[in-house]
């Protein structure tokens, strides 16, 4: 499977699911990205201007964004 494949595969799955996932569970910076349509540098800084929420470390390796806040900024309502 070539790199486009592969990124265009797990991408879209995540998406498609993001509207069940509940308010508490977590989402990582692909799905971030795709959701407001943004790099992962755009990422960093929108999170530094305080306009997407501020990832919380799961696990030493693991950072991850809390579903219900990306909601709240989906629907413009204020960051964080």
């Amino acid at each position: 499977m070539n790199r486009r494949t592969a990124s265009s595969a797990t991408v879209p799955d995540a998406l498609r699911n993001f509207q069940a996932l509940p308010d508490a569970a977590f989402v990582r910076l692909p799905v971030v990205c795709a959701l407001f349509g943004i790099s992962p540098a755009t990422t960093g800084r929108w999170v530094k201007k305080s306009l997407l929420p501020t990832p919380r470390r799961l696990s030493e390796a693991i950072t991850a964004w809390n579903v219900g806040e990306l909601r709240k900024v989906l629907r413009g309502e204020a960051g964080q």
